[in-house]
């Protein structure tokens, strides 16, 4: 299976794009936790933190591989199946 440098570009730009909505999201539902009952003791302050860095790394990660799989597929629409290489 051979993949297209226009695919490629497409799949890269999915990602940087991901990673630039990832820091407001990441902001807002930072926010939206924090507001909605904060923790009181020591114990519920290192639950709530691990809860929230879980859904940190699942927002990342569904940020990406959605934009990055989008963008490829953007890119290989764009430009085309991929050439043969040359003998």
């Amino acid at each position: 299976m051979e993949y297209s440098l226009s695919a490629w570009l497409g799949a890269l730009a999915g990602t940087i794009v991901a990673v630039g909505i990832y820091v407001p999201v990441i902001r807002l539902v930072d926010r939206r936790m924090r507001t909605q009952g904060g923790p009181a003791t020591l114990e519920e302050r290192a639950a709530f933190e691990e809860k929230l860095s879980v859904v940190r790394r699942l927002i990342l990660g569904l940020d990406i591989a959605i934009l990055a799989t989008l963008g490829y597929w953007i890119g290989e629409a764009i430009g085309g199946p991929p050439t043969p290489p040359f003998h």
